[in-house]
């Protein structure tokens, strides 16, 4: 089987999130960088790869998977163990509802085509960009910590003792919070899960700054 190709850029949150699910799935692929800030990703030769002209894209050497959330799902599905979702009915709801806390309230208005319309159509400076990333952050990150809060069998990640879809969403979300400069001490427990997580190899490989392509 041909090696896997990711096309992704090191500081995107959702190229970010695939990386992880990989690593914890002992998934070697060929890194293809995409230059975001360069507008790499506009081109003609990437929309080709994907004509929505996002990161990341797979290429698992059959079709190209776009989306984040679906190249995860693949992923889980293709490659079963280590299991991102918990065995129970109930536990892979939860674990799916604290990731779609991230990957859909999030992280879409954060994300940096919206940023740059802001800067463009309104005007926005950083100190506002930065006001308007910590708002949904806060928001979210609120629930998330509730949630956990309240699950009695909380473990050392968030949900279980073991790494979950959940995780591979969380990680990536509270790096962009530090970036964009939220506290991160009114959330304990989620702050706790960020410790844990970057004891593992699976998301220290993964980080931002570990990326080839990494400024």
């Amino acid at each position: 089987m041909s090696t896997m190709k990711l096309h992704n850029f090191w500081r995107s949150g959702t190229s970010h999130r695939t990386r992880i699910a990989l690593n914890l799935k002992g998934l070697d692929v060929e890194y293809i960088a995409v230059h975001l800030g360069k507008e790499a990703h506009l081109s003609e030769a990437f929309k080709a790869v994907n004509p929505q002209q996002l990161v990341p894209a797979l290429d698992t050497g059959e079709q190209v998977l776009i989306q984040s959330p679906a190249i995860i799902e693949w992923l889980e599905e293709q490659y079963p163990t280590p299991a991102l979702l918990p065995a129970d009915a109930h536990g892979r709801a939860r674990v799916r509802a604290l990731a779609a806390i991230v990957g859909c309230d999030i992280h879409p208005i954060n994300n940096r085509r919206i940023l740059e319309y802001l800067r463009k159509g309104f005007g926005a400076d950083e100190a506002a960009i930065n006001a308007w990333c910590g708002t949904w952050i806060t928001a979210g990150f609120d629930a998330y910590e509730a949630l956990l809060a309240a699950d009695p069998q909380r473990g050392a990640f968030s949900v279980g003792d073991t790494p979950t879809l959940a995780d591979c969403y969380l990680i990536p979300q509270v790096e962009s919070a530090r970036r964009f400069q939220v506290d991160l001490s009114r959330w304990p427990l989620i702050s706790a899960i960020d410790k844990a997580c970057a004891e593992l190899d699976a998301f220290r490989r993964a980080a931002p700054a570990a990326q080839p392509d990494a400024a």
